[in-house]
């Protein structure tokens, strides 16, 4: 499968980060890979990726924690959806999370931005899965 241009990586957990990047490198996924800590640092990444020539920009998979300090994934979706980025650089978002709760999951699912919900670990399975849905 060709590789998609990038993806970029958003959970404050070093060591899921970590294992996450491995996976990924490994698979050869993407052209490139970014890393935020948290919903602002996702934001400004994509700030900055969305600033560069269109051709460069190419497909974009954001993977993104649900509870992260400064802004969370929910948080981070309800401002990307609002920024003029969600139209100007579109991206599949895809929510790994360890959280169960029926609150959280549902406030995922009340949102206007589609987003994909996948349990933590991500695995070579689930890549896979999500690459063969957003990216053929």
């Amino acid at each position: 499968m060709k590789k998609i241009a990038k993806v970029l990586l958003v959970d404050d957990d070093s060591t899921a980060t970590f294992l996450n990047e491995q996976l990924l490198r490994r698979l050869q996924v993407a052209e490139q890979l970014l890393v935020a800590r948290n919903g602002v640092e996702a934001l400004h990444a994509l700030e900055q990726v969305c600033a560069e020539p269109a051709e460069l920009v190419g497909p974009l998979l954001v993977l993104l924690d649900l509870h992260m300090p400064v802004m969370n994934g929910l948080e981070f979706l309800a401002t990307y959806q609002q920024h003029p980025l969600a139209q100007q650089c579109p991206a599949v978002i895809v929510v790994l999370t360890s959280s169960q709760h029926p609150r959280d999951l549902e406030r995922l699912h009340t949102l206007p931005i589609a987003v994909e919900v996948l349990t933590k670990p991500l695995t070579s399975e689930k890549v896979h899965a999500i690459l063969q849905r957003h990216f053929r």
